[in-house]
């Protein structure tokens, strides 16, 4: 009985589009969120068959848990129970509708250039690589199941066979004698159900390992994709035979035919890619798709500038073959017939053949091709001047609600995206600091546009009711002055993840980017699935993008909240990092002592890079762990280094990486790294000011202070410049404007210990002793309640001559393990001491170079 025309729960069914093994697909209309779905409809049957249900519920979960741009959406399983809407014994799967064709369209009735396809093999792959990450093996690939929308992108489909990879199995699973899980292989019939010791998958697609019903993992995926890949280069299928039976047998024993055979200008490259994923034996085949892509795109690339007349399948010639008599597909259809590529001996030749046999047309057309050409040849000029974009500001979404306990969703979603686009060398994406500049401001875009000097401007707003969200978007060109593209979401808040990929993939095109496979994975990354850990993570990033000690400590909570929603999610734990890491920063809040802290943050950033070695962010984290306290010298300059391999466009590595080269005293290199960090993040304050500080350490005092100056015209009220300032006014013997600066410091930036320290020397050095050693008194008061570093008591004696008294609060510093004695042969205000051989025996101990 057909279903068109009717509503299950909020779906109202519009057209059937097929029918497969696990049940029948409908084009549907979500009356909800007013958008196009694919419905998948479980047969009653199957619906009361436990076993059954059981492997759709687990093929609904399985697939849900993929959120990549190749792989099409699942949104919501439903069923009888689930919503008093839902009518009785209806189970079903709602999934991104995607309008387009397969690629067995694309190969067979299009016949698509081969490098066009390769592409989406590519893409194929990159989804699959997600897929087998975690632990998720399709077991049914095939090019009925891979769709290439309109605007073409490749989709994998119908992870229905869908296998969790583990260990255990699922509950109640049995184990087979070698330990693993024993296969519930499935019959390729119209009906695919569980039913162990019968073949499961697709025939002409299925591994060797499929074929025999064996265990099967991410390589058996392998095999079924160098099986689509010989037809993409072929036109055939490498494993047919005269009934199913055959066939099988050819795919167990018998190797596949060259694709020369059939195509003789396909390269050896592409046929060396073929054989390694055909290989019998698993472990003969690549042993991660994500080799073959890399493969693919390499021969992609030798591939450019080759015609698509030589790459792509040949001209059919009269020749054809079809299936053997009553031989049928998977879906129990007989196979249509399908034109064999056999190309002359070269494209000359075949051209020639042609003008031979039909002179009138030839001349006709080739009179065609000519003013065809000259227009095409104009068109793509016209195309050609429309360059990439180049840069881009996301400035801080519009928070609707003005509700405070929602900003963190707005804030989220803005860094989030400037997150993807910035893993693109490419594009120059202003960074967070810069961007949130224009928070809370009725500015124009435009305008903010070029102030910071970027080509785009991407502006967003939120509106949350409840458990839905609207979010509207608009991508401008601040040069053309135009709306590039614009678009509105409206979803469940559990969506988000879903929404900010699909954002940066639209940005991505509109900028007109040419993106390789790689580089769209990175822009569609995620770090977790799972909404609610997502939120959570938001949520601790909004509190740490506070820099106060209240900020760090909420951030934890929520950090750690994340993390048991997710036990897996890498950045949440480089979150825990850097909390712990500011809470025991002298120069900072330093509310803890090292000891404390430090374990800590070590444990959180080693955490996220076993979880997650790609993180850039992590392994500063770590090296800036390993540079202020483990005196790691050699290991904090590999993590730097590994951090901006990484991501080069990633500020914060160049900033800390400046401060390592300081302390190692290599001032030249330092600079470099300073002015690239500004260079990456010119609007924000924190990189304006380290350019002062290294000029500080370098002892390049009057730079120092014009660089000061010039960050305090950015904003006159921020502290930690005036505080900057005040030490380089100190170092140049001007201790009235130091003492001027310092105390404007003091008022602005209440919580930084260090900035009392600094009054001190200003004191000592100045001549005012007793005003000094009161500030020695208060530091010391304080140490009761707080940590406060020997450090800084060390440099109020060293202001005011009391060497003793200096290297007996060094000495303590020692002990403490304080972060600052990374400066020791850089601290400007240590240069009474350095003469004393007491100092060059604390810098040997602490192990900084001589």
């Amino acid at each position: 009985m057909t279903l068109v025309n009717q509503t299950i729960s909020h779906y109202k069914i519009v057209s059937q589009l097929g029918m497969g093994g696990m049940g029948e697909v409908y084009l549907a209309q979500d009356t909800k969120l007013d958008r196009k779905v694919a419905l998948k409809i479980l047969p009653a049957e199957v619906a009361a068959n436990r076993d059954r249900m059981e492997r759709f519920v687990r093929e609904a979960k399985a697939a849900a848990a993929l959120n990549h741009p190749h792989i099409a959406h699942i949104y919501e399983i439903g069923g009888s129970g689930s919503s008093p809407t839902v009518r009785e014994g209806v189970h079903f799967i709602a999934m991104e509708y995607i309008d387009g064709g397969t690629l067995r369209e694309k190969i067979h009735r299009d016949k698509t250039p081969l490098p066009k396809l390769l592409r989406y093999l590519t893409q194929v792959a990159e989804g699959l690589a997600k897929a087998h990450s975690a632990g998720i093996v399709h077991r049914d690939l095939k090019p009925d199941n891979i769709m290439i929308t309109r605007d073409d992108y490749a989709k994998i489909l119908d992870f229905g066979l869908a296998k969790l990879v583990e260990a255990q199995g699922y509950p109640g699973q049995k184990p087979d004698r070698e330990g693993g899980l024993s296969e519930a292989a499935t019959a390729v019939m119209p009906v695919q159900h569980s039913t162990p010791g019968v073949v499961m998958g697709t025939v002409g697609y299925m591994s060797p390992e499929q074929a025999q019903a064996k265990p099967v993992d991410q390589r058996s995926d392998i095999f079924s994709f160098g099986c689509i890949l010989y037809e993409v280069a072929t036109g055939r299928k490498p494993f047919t035979g005269d009934s199913i039976v055959d066939t099988l047998h050819k795919i167990i024993y018998d190797p596949a035919p060259a694709i020369t055979d059939f195509n003789p200008s396909a390269s050896p490259e592409l046929q060396r890619a073929i054989r390694k994923c055909l290989a019998k034996e698993p472990e003969k085949r690549y042993q991660t798709i994500r080799d073959t892509a890399n493969d693919l795109e390499e021969l992609l690339e030798e591939m450019k500038g080759v015609s698509d007349v030589e790459r792509s399948v040949s001209p059919p010639t009269s020749t054809t073959t079809s299936s053997a008599p009553g031989s049928t597909d998977d879906a129990g259809r007989a196979e249509s017939t399908v034109s064999v590529s056999q190309q002359p001996a070269s494209s000359a030749e075949y051209v020639i053949t042609g003008i031979k046999q039909h002179k009138l047309a030839v001349v006709i057309a080739l009179l065609m091709l000519v003013v065809g050409a000259v227009g095409l040849g104009l068109y793509l000029h016209a195309r050609n001047t429309e360059v990439a974009i180049e840069s881009i500001a996301v400035l801080p979404f519009v928070n609707q609600n003005r509700d405070p306990d929602s900003e963190y969703l707005s804030d989220g979603v803005t860094e989030s995206i400037i997150n993807s686009l910035t893993q693109l060398p490419s594009l120059k994406v202003m960074a967070r600091s810069s961007v949130f500049r224009y928070k809370g401001k009725e500015d124009d875009p435009m305008a903010a546009g070029k102030e910071m000097g970027v080509r785009a401007v991407l502006t967003g707003r939120i509106m949350q009711r409840g458990d839905s969200l609207t979010i509207s978007t608009e991508l401008l060109d601040v040069r053309e002055n135009k709306q590039l593209w614009g678009e509105q979401y409206q979803r469940r808040v559990s969506d988000l993840l879903a929404v900010e990929r699909d954002i940066a993939h639209e940005i991505t095109g509109n900028l007109r980017l040419k993106l390789s496979g790689p580089e769209q994975s990175r822009v569609a990354k995620h770090y977790t699935e799972n909404p609610e850990a997502y939120q959570l993570y938001l949520k601790g990033r909004f509190y740490w993008n506070r820099r106060t000690e209240d900020g760090a400590r909420k951030a934890i909570e929520y950090f750690q909240l994340a993390i048991e929603k997710d036990p897996t999610y890498a950045l949440a734990y480089t979150g825990l990092a850097d909390c712990y890491s500011v809470l025991g920063t002298s120069y900072n809040v330093a509310s803890l002592s090292p000891s404390e802290a430090i374990p800590k943050a070590k444990a959180a950033a080693t955490k996220a890079l076993e979880m997650d070695d790609t993180l850039a962010e992590a392994h500063t984290s770590l090296a800036y762990i390993r540079l202020n306290y483990d005196w790691d010298w050699a290991g904090a300059e590999r993590e730097f280094k590994r951090a901006i391999e990484l991501d080069p466009n990633y500020a914060n590595a160049h900033h800390w990486y400046s401060h390592y080269l300081i302390a190692m005293s290599r001032p030249e290199e330092s600079l470099a790294e300073s002015k690239r960090a500004l260079e990456l993040d010119q609007l924000d304050m924190v990189m304006n000011l380290h350019l002062g500080w290294h000029y500080i350490y370098a002892h390049q005092y009057d730079l120092a202070i014009e660089q000061f100056r010039k960050t305090l015209e950015m904003d006159p009220n921020y502290g930690l410049t005036h505080w900057y300032l005040g030490q380089a006014y100190a170092q140049k013997g001007m201790y009235a404007e130091a003492e001027t600066e310092l105390r404007k410091a003091k008022n602005l930036l209440q919580q930084i210990v260090a900035v009392d320290a600094d009054i001190g020397y200003a004191y000592a050095a100045s001549g005012k002793g007793g005003e000094a050693k009161k500030v020695i008194d208060e530091l010391k008061q304080l140490s009761k309640q707080r940590y406060v570093s020997s450090y800084y008591i060390a440099l109020i004696y060293a202001g005011l001559g009391e060497k003793d008294l200096a290297f007996e609060w060094l000495e303590n510093a020692y002990k403490e393990r304080s972060d600052l004695l990374v400066y020791l042969n850089r601290d400007p205000r240590l240069d009474s001491l350095r003469p004393d051989p007491r100092f060059a025996d604390l810098v040997k101990r602490v192990g900084l170079p001589q």
